[in-house]
């Protein structure tokens, strides 16, 4: 993340890929502020056994679209939103990079999505954390079964 102000949102990506069992670490890398780092972190990424980047900045949001350029990762973006502009600012930045350069990207505070994107593209080619995601997906089915089941209770 951009900053450590981001990790109100960014703890739903570590949240939900501790949820399913999938190690990671969490990093503040400012594009603007530490821009060696960003080189250094971006450029090393793959070859410290990282699979997939989930990077997430608010403001001119420019950190994912640098470490995309960075990597030959996946890098999925989240637009954290600012007291200012409602986050829209973040997701043009982040959702309108050049051809060439893939940012997948999520809603504004979309962090949870934002890891579960990066447990499927994982699951992909992992079938325990594929496995994991369908078992997942089966306790959203159960929730909204049972959501359902209250409220014709409550009628």
């Amino acid at each position: 993340m951009g900053s450590d102000s981001d990790w109100r949102v960014m703890s739903d990506a570590s949240q939900a890929l501790s949820d399913l069992g999938i190690a990671h670490e969490v990093e503040v890398v400012s594009a603007h502020r530490t821009p060696d780092k960003l080189l250094s972190y971006g450029r090393e990424a793959r070859g410290r056994g990282l699979r997939v980047i989930i990077a997430g900045a608010g403001g001119a949001a420019h950190l994912p679209g640098m470490l995309a350029s960075l990597t030959p990762l996946p890098v999925v973006g989240v637009p954290v939103q600012l007291a200012t502009l409602d986050g829209l600012d973040s997701l043009l930045s982040i959702v309108q990079m050049p051809g060439g350069i893939p940012v997948a990207t999520v809603s504004i505070n979309g962090a949870k999505n934002a890891g579960l994107l990066a447990a499927r593209i994982l699951g992909a080619a992992d079938a325990q954390v594929a496995d994991r995601l369908e078992q997942y997906a089966r306790s959203l089915e159960q929730q909204v079964e049972e959501k359902n089941r209250r409220l014709k209770d409550s009628l």
